[in-house]
């Protein structure tokens, strides 16, 4: 293979809350790195996950659904994150819930760039029954874009995500890899340790989880085969603790061996988890604070 036959670009995975963005990367790169939740903002950091092949590396940037329900510093700064990968990037995939076009769609779509491909990407086609309906959706959404392409994908049930990459390949520039072809994120251990902390909060708590809430990894070392590492789950009250925890520590017991169980899965390893709450007030609305978490 020469330099010339290769190709290796990033691109961005957009799209309003919940319309699986993040399983559609994890798919993409066969490994779960991205955390899912039915709850918008799952994700708030700018996660990279690595698909290589003989003859390309996609670089997926998996982004925060842009957000204009929730008001303040954090959603800004997620906001300001999904504008600024726009900018940053070779391809991107606008993705949307098939025959379901909303007003918050349309916001995403409006930040969209002119001069860099973008394709449709219809998600859970396979809730949409009818071909033609389906052709028509599409043909709907074209008209109020100029979409360099279209695919419809099941990101949950990994289904036509060879066709879509096949679409993607032609617009990444040529070039060497970026990344060893064994790697599938740029994202740390910790990183990761944190995320599935966050996930199960998501996953056990539903509503009832507090907006205002985050995951710091105190503490992360390797003892021999063993990881032991130590996270705190940040809340904004003092009243929003019991939520977290649960009735003699049931909800939180249930987080944390859940969490463990994913660790010693995504590591290959034992893991000594432990985790406890934590009061910050005001964090998410401190932009210093954001900014020291990475999020800003």
């Amino acid at each position: 293979m020469t330099d010339t036959d290769f190709r290796c670009g990033f691109v961005a995975i957009v799209g309003r809350p919940n319309v699986g963005k993040s399983t559609l990367m994890n798919h993409l790169i066969g490994q779960k790195i991205s955390i899912t939740s039915k709850k918008a903002q799952t994700t708030r950091h700018r996660v990279n996950g690595i698909h290589t092949e003989p003859n390309a590396q996609f670089v997926f940037v998996d982004t925060p659904g842009f957000q204009t329900f929730h008001k303040g510093a954090l959603n800004a700064t997620l906001n300001q994150s999904v504008k600024d990968t726009l900018g940053s990037v070779d391809c991107v995939l606008f993705v949307l819930e098939a025959m379901r076009l909303s007003n918050a769609d349309r916001e995403v779509m409006a930040l969209l760039p002119k001069n860099t491909p973008v394709i449709l990407v219809l998600n859970k086609v396979d809730k949409a029954k009818d071909s033609l309906m389906l052709s028509m959706f599409i043909d709907q959404v074209r008209a109020e874009f100029e979409f360099t392409d279209a695919e419809v994908v099941s990101a949950k049930h990994g289904q036509r995500l060879g066709e879509l990459l096949d679409k993607v390949r032609p617009h990444l520039p040529v070039s060497m890899p970026l990344y060893p072809e064994d790697m599938i994120t740029d994202k740390s251990q910790r990183f990761l340790a944190a995320e599935i902390v966050r996930e199960k909060l998501f996953r056990y708590l539903g509503e009832e989880l507090p907006y205002e809430m985050n995951v710091e990894v105190e503490a992360f070392e390797v003892d021999g085969h063993m990881f032991r590492i130590h996270v705190a789950i940040l809340v904004d009250k003092e009243g929003q603790k019991p939520i977290v925890i649960g009735r003699g520590g049931e909800k939180l017991k249930k987080i944390s061996t859940e969490a463990r169980l994913d660790m010693e899965q995504l590591f290959d390893c034992k893991v000594f988890l432990e985790v406890w709450v934590k009061v910050k007030s005001g964090w998410a609305d401190d932009v210093r604070f954001l900014r020291d978490f990475g999020l800003n």
